[in-house]
């Protein structure tokens, strides 16, 4: 696509900028043939799964309904070509932009290119260029496909194209993927949810009152709506697993240096991960393997040279020791997901090859002031500057992270240190926690994961998402993890009420105060539909072994690996 002329550097204003912005989007979905199926606004219902299915061809439907796992042998097998299935997801995501307001543009003419240049390699050459041969893959916009308009949700920022393809794009593109579509982000990618002047606001396909989720959520609303069973996100406090979490799916935040992040810019003391959202455990894995598969730290020296390794060789015997946090003392959670963890707890704690141990969150508090405090070293003020410089209006969860925020401050180089310092001192003293779980297991041996929620509940009220202690928690750490659906989702009200707040609750603090009155306002009822989901947490560098335990716990307690279509 050209890139964009109408821009705060040819003198528009932010509403003109934002208005190009949207009829670009409009343009690419409008190139799809056959047309996107149209949808009257008032004719959409507050849970939009079942639209797709109503709207699209049979083999669209069948098409867009198998997971990667599935589709790689599908188009390896000759039985669907690559062009059918790049056409078939691009026409979904056309309707799942009608639905969540989650697209930034398509990109028909690449990924049909791309898809037909695919089609003729496996009949000349009878195999697949790599791994990933005709995948279509989703991509949060603010990771680089060069020509491409790369402004992060800064309307300052529009007009500024990528010069190469990300790193990470790179690696996918060289194993056979298509790319057909970029997702929406917050304002300052530092919102879990996903709301910007540019675009407006990303909302969650099972219930259009609850968020998406961000600052990938727009990928979490995509592939919620099986318009991508396959994208790229980013996580630097819980972007990639609070919209797998809201919106049901599989969500993978690497250690980092695993993962290639050359091609969007990082602070360092805090790193961010490059990871993916899927429909599917195995499409997790198979995007982890395969980009590290292409030993990307032969191109970013940064990265950590070391090969993806076989999951099947861990826990030979299934033995799985894991610890459990129900509560990190900072926000309740609310009752669905107290419900959650409380049922699979019940579900393995029979079982001989599983053993549970209540793990005690030690000074969550300080890890969230730490980690805030590194976010923004310079108190924010380049953040400041870029959403200022365009006159765009600051968006409420930017002022609560930016302004709001008590540990925003500009540090000096001594200041720097020392919070630098803190962090090392925090993950050396969560280092020797773990260790010492050893003591608490029936063979002497350290806990290998721990289970936990993904957030104080399930997918929040547009505008309320005001904690994510549950996820930046391992970030600070460095931690991996990952995301689960356990198929369950929010319904009748008596379902919660075992686990409700007791009479006379005290609230721990402000925080807790906030997301219990929200609880107490709408209930059951007002987060009806919203899927339920829990996280696993290893090791540093324990990325592969994580997703056996993964696995292991899904299967043992009867829960599947792949979200039903």
């Amino acid at each position: 696509m050209p890139p964009a002329t109408v821009t705060i550097a040819s003198g528009a204003t932010w509403q003109e900028v934002a208005a190009d912005r949207q009829r670009h989007r409009d343009a690419t979905i409008a190139e799809i043939r056959p047309p996107v199926p149209e949808i009257r606004p008032e004719d959409i219902p507050v849970n939009t799964t079942e639209i797709p299915k109503k709207l699209l061809t049979a083999e669209e439907v069948e098409i867009t309904s198998a997971n990667v796992e599935d589709l790689v042998q599908r188009i390896a097998s000759g039985q669907w070509s690559s062009t059918a299935v790049t056409n078939a997801f691009l026409r979904r995501a056309g309707l799942a932009q009608s639905l969540t307001n989650c697209i930034t543009e398509l990109l028909p003419k690449r990924a049909l290119d791309r898809a037909a240049e695919l089609d003729r390699y496996l009949a000349t050459n009878f195999k697949p260029v790599g791994p990933l041969h005709g995948v279509p893959i989703s991509v949060k916009e603010h990771i680089g496909i060069k020509g491409e308009d790369l402004n992060a949700g800064y309307v300052s920022w529009v007009g500024q194209v990528a010069e190469d393809d990300a790193l990470v794009v790179q690696c996918l593109w060289e194993a056979g993927a298509v790319f057909y579509a970029r997702t929406t982000q917050p304002q300052t990618l530092m919102h879990i949810e996903s709301s910007t002047n540019l675009y407006g606001v990303t909302v969650n396909p099972r219930n259009a009152t609850l968020t998406a989720g961000g600052s990938t959520g727009g990928e979490g609303a995509l592939i919620g709506l099986r318009g991508s069973i396959l994208g790229i996100g980013t996580d630097i406090g819980g972007s990639i697993r609070a919209p797998a979490a809201n919106n049901g799916l599989f969500g993978y935040k690497p250690t980092t240096n695993r993962m290639p992040t050359a091609g969007w810019s990082i602070p360092e003391s805090i790193l961010g991960a490059v990871g993916p959202i899927s429909t599917s455990l195995e499409g997790a894995r198979l995007f982890g393997q395969t980009v590290v598969g292409r030993k990307p730290w032969l191109k970013q020296p940064s990265l950590v040279a070391l090969d993806w390794r076989d999951s099947t060789q861990y826990f030979p015997d299934r033995k799985l020791r894991i610890g459990v946090i129900y509560n990190d003392g900072i926000v309740r959670p609310q009752p669905p997901l107290l419900r959650a963890i409380t049922e699979l707890v019940g579900k393995l704690k029979d079982k001989p090859n599983i053993e549970l141990v209540d793990w005690k969150p030690w000074k969550h508090d300080l890890a969230w002031s730490t980690i805030a405090k590194l976010y923004y070293p310079d108190g924010g003020a380049e953040v400041k500057e870029i959403v200022e410089s365009s006159g765009e209006p600051w968006m409420p969860l930017s002022k609560f992270m930016l302004h709001e925020n008590p540990h925003v401050e500009a540090l000096t180089i001594q200041t720097l240190w020392d919070a630098v310092s803190a962090r090392e001192g925090y993950r050396t003293k969560y280092a020797q926690l773990w260790n010492e779980s050893a003591k608490r297991t029936s063979d002497g041996k350290p806990l290998d994961v721990i289970l936990c929620p993904a957030g104080p509940g399930v997918a929040p009220k547009l505008g309320t998402s005001r904690y994510w202690g549950y996820t930046s928690q391992w970030n600070l750490l460095d931690y991996p993890a990952i995301v689960f659906p356990v198929a369950d989702s929010v319904s009748a009200p008596e379902r919660e009420a075992p686990y409700d707040y007791p009479n006379g609750y005290q609230p721990l603090n402000d925080t807790d105060k906030y997301f219990h009155d929200l609880w107490k306002e709408y209930g059951a009822e007002g987060y009806k539909d919203a899927p339920i989901s829990l996280q696993l947490v290893a090791r540093r560098f324990d990325d592969e072994k994580l997703f056996r335990a993964v696995q292991i716990v899904l299967e043992e307690a009867g829960l599947p690996t792949s979200v039903p279509a």
